[in-house]
């Protein structure tokens, strides 16, 4: 295949699947959108210099896969802690019905999770993959992405009722039961 066309498939994956991308970006980071961009910018980097051998595959997978690790990567490193979001940032907008103070709880509740959770989370309920497509994104068997989003539900759970956010007379905010 010339290099041309080659180039305009990948950009043309891009230019489909970067939003989707840019979402669970935004949702590991908890709305980071500056790391958030680069793990967006790293993925498309891993998938353009594989492009020849993934773009019949489907690269989707491969980039949300790509994504997830470095993700896992960036918080593994030396040194390096989460940053807390102040200014407002881009955020993606799952319908116009969401709470802004549902969304910053959220966000606080799944900054102090731990990243492997966080990512488990972020698969199975805001992208709506099965736990063979998370495992194999993860890297891992089906029964520790079972086992990994049981105790980050229990977690957030625990997290959000702790959130001055939550409703004084339960003590429960109706958005995480298992």
């Amino acid at each position: 295949m010339r290099g041309g066309d080659r180039e305009a498939e990948f950009r043309e994956y891009v230019i489909a699947d970067r939003s989707r991308l840019m979402r669970t970006a935004m949702l590991l980071t908890a709305g980071d959108v500056h790391t958030a961009e680069d793990l967006v910018q790293t993925a498309c980097t891993r998938v353009y210099v594989h492009w020849h051998r993934i773009r019949h595959e489907g690269a989707g997978p491969y980039a949300h896969r790509i994504l997830v690790n470095a993700f896992l990567d960036e918080r593994r490193r030396a040194g390096r802690h989460p940053e807390v979001v102040t200014a407002e940032t881009f955020e993606p907008r799952l319908s116009e019905q969401t709470d802004p103070v549902d969304t910053l709880a959220v966000r606080k509740a799944l900054l102090d999770l731990a990243p492997r959770q966080r990512a488990v989370l972020v698969l199975r309920y805001f992208e709506d993959l099965d736990v063979s497509t998370c495992a194999r994104i993860l890297e891992c068997t089906e029964g520790t992405v079972k086992s990994q989003t049981a105790k980050a539900l229990k977690r957030l759970k625990d997290l959000m009722a702790d959130d001055p956010a939550t409703d004084p007379a339960t003590g429960s905010t109706d958005k995480w039961t298992t």
